[in-house]
């Protein structure tokens, strides 16, 4: 068994990943500010984006959560690996061989990474039996849905045999136990044993959105097989199909991109879209479309405004507009504008694209209508509106509908749909409106109050203490504390490029502000700036409750026109702190120059000191 990874093989790694191309595999990353990246935060849900990235640095800080750290930690709490596996995961993705100080490399050994590792090994083994004689109707199957051999390979299209144990005898073969295929989802096990989930039916691999095969969709083929039209994997370590979008891998760059997503009902329609150029296109992986998938695609989208679009695609039938309304349900937690596309005569992308080309699926995103517009149209649609009790029904049910748009731009203009629509008074529509929105407001404050009703009548518990969390925002507004947190800030993000004896006497005097003197401290002790790591490291090392603080400082917006600017102001920065020492020294020789006789030795040593002192502040001036 392999011992520790070496340090120094576990730091070369580290030096060697951009955190920025690890965290934007999962999240949508903009520009903010010199040196800065920012995005939605992946550990909470959030409106605007307070995550911050520092690709030089190599470190992140949510200022909304207070989530930080570096590229390993990052990829521990999004896929839940060991750091074993983050280090050699990432040393994978680089290029480099670790080594173990027990001597030699060794493979990967732990759970997740052998179940990333089966889930790849099987969609090769069902790529290749693609090919098989056997699989003649799944290429029919294919080929008469409009997919070559170059479409199958692009998404990794495979079969797999109807056999009770090719890939189980497949993969045993390569050293993975049935234990961890059991978990991996690919194997079940019954009376007879354990045998292959995925038997004689078309193969799609499900990936995360990092390219990573999770899990597989499998549709059945044969009259002869008794179970389900399509089987996903189970639920596994690795595989929540509730977070889960599929063809999320090969779309992620262009929805962050043209911020548009695309959401179809099968596997299918995304690669019909993807083919007809509508390359924003996922779909869910045998569950509905709900909460965490929004949360997912936000993330990518860079869901910071209301330019986006999600295009919802459902089947005109009772099923699809089911669908829509509970599309619709989760649709205001997105800031994304969103919209459905329903295709005539009933068709799904694929067939639609089978029926009337490429261009007609595209044309398909060109004609979607407003969500809230859909909406409407559904609930009114089973009144007769030529009555009255029909418009006084409608009205009732759809009133609610434009009263929950959260965006107040927006409200008015449904509002003239909705009267337009039952071909009703705009006023009587308004008002009909706003009782809606007041009887909501009403009911939720109504559900709040019950909530803190208290289930006995014993006293209500004490309130706990508000946790004590020091950050920039609570730092004293006074010309030091300032000076103190633009110094740590620049000597943060641009103390590899300040010289290091500067450096280190400008850290080496106290603060006056308790959780600066603290991540100062930390910084003087550990002052080796060239050291790749280095401001990760020391932020990691500053005690509590001013950590976040420390973090805070590395990842914030320095204020600098460029990288020169930014370099120029780390140096006179330091230079001030300087000069603040010696103002200080100055003050004090002057007050004790006048407790003593002029002409004794004490005076004259105090007044060669202050001469000194005058001549290191002139040249430190000079310096700048």
């Amino acid at each position: 068994m392999a011992g520790r990874i070496r340090q120094a093989d576990i730091d070369e790694v580290k030096a060697r990943t951009n955190i920025a191309d690890i965290v934007g595999e999962r999240v949508a990353l903009k520009s903010a500010g010199v040196g800065s990246m920012k995005g939605l935060c992946p550990f909470h849900d959030e409106r605007s984006p307070s995550f911050h990235v520092r690709p030089q640095v190599g470190f992140y800080h949510c200022f909304g959560c207070g989530e930080s750290g570096d590229v390993y930690s990052f990829l521990r709490a999004m896929d839940h690996v060991s750091f074993t596996e983050a280090v050699e995961r990432l040393a994978g993705r680089v290029g480099y061989t670790l080594h173990y100080e027990d001597g030699g490399a060794a493979p990967e050994t732990s759970g997740r990474s052998r179940l990333y590792a089966a889930n790849a090994a099987a969609a090769e083994f069902f790529r290749a039996r693609l090919l098989d004689p056997e699989a003649e109707t799944a290429r029919r199957f294919l080929g008469e849905r409009g997919f070559d051999a170059g479409a199958a390979a692009h998404f990794g299209v495979g079969y797999a045999p109807k056999g009770w144990s090719a890939l189980l005898d497949h993969l045993v073969a390569q050293k993975f136990t049935r234990e961890e295929l059991e978990q991996a989802g690919l194997v079940s096990r019954g009376q007879r044993g354990v045998y292959d989930r995925f038997r004689g039916r078309l193969v799609w691999p499900i990936r995360d959105v990092t390219g990573q095969v999770i899990g597989f969709g499998a549709r059945k083929l044969y009259d002869d097989d008794q179970g389900p039209k399509y089987l996903n994997t189970p639920e596994t370590p690795i595989y929540r199909k509730s977070q889960v979008l599929y063809g999320l891998d090969l779309a992620k760059r262009d929805i962050s991109r043209g911020h548009r997503v695309v959401v179809v009902e099968g596997y299918t329609d995304v690669m019909a879209c993807h083919l007809a150029g509508v390359t924003g296109a996922i779909a869910t992986c045998g569950t509905a479309f709900a909460a965490d998938h929004i949360t997912v695609l936000r993330r990518v989208m860079g869901d910071d405004s209301a330019s986006g679009e999600v295009v919802f695609t459902f089947d005109p039938d009772a099923a699809g507009q089911k669908a829509a309304l509970r599309a619709f349900g989760d649709e205001k937690r997105f800031s994304a504008q969103t919209y459905v596309a329903v295709a005539p005569e009933g068709l799904d992308p694929c067939d639609l694209r089978l029926k009337r080309g490429d261009g007609a699926v595209r044309a398909l995103m060109d004609n979607k209508v407003p969500m809230f517009e859909f909406v409407i149209d559904q609930r009114l649609s089973g009144y007769d509106l030529a009555t009255v009790e029909g418009r006084a029904a409608g009205l009732r049910t759809a009133a609610p509908i434009v009263a929950e748009i959260r965006d107040p731009s927006l409200r008015p203009g449904y509002t003239r749909v909705l009267a337009r629509r039952l071909g009703l008074d705009l006023s009587e529509v308004s008002a009909a409106v706003d009782r809606a929105a007041r009887s909501a407001r009403s009911d939720g404050a109504s559900s709040r109050a019950d909530d803190r009703t208290p289930m006995s009548s014993a006293a209500p518990a004490e309130a706990p203490a508000p946790e004590l969390r020091v950050t920039v925002a609570t730092l004293p507004r006074s010309r030091d504390v300032a000076i103190e947190r633009d110094a740590l800030m620049a000597f943060l993000q641009y103390g590899h490029h300040v010289d290091a004896g500067l450096l280190s006497r400008a850290l080496a005097a106290p603060f006056t502000h308790p959780g600066l003197e603290a991540v100062r401290s930390v910084l003087a002790s550990t002052n080796d700036a060239s050291k790749p790591g280095w401001a990760a490291e020391a932020v990691s090392a500053v005690r509590e409750p001013y950590r976040t603080l420390a973090a805070e400082l590395l990842t914030s917006d320095f204020p600098a026109r460029d990288e020169a600017h930014a370099i120029a102001s780390a140096n006179d920065l330091a230079v001030n702190l300087l000069r603040r020492v010696l103002d200080h020294e100055k003050t004090e020789l002057l007050g004790a120059i006048q407790r003593v006789p002029a002409d004794s030795a004490d005076g004259r040593t105090l007044r060669l000191r202050l001469r000194e002192v005058d001549i290191e502040r002139q040249r430190l001036v000079g310096a700048q």
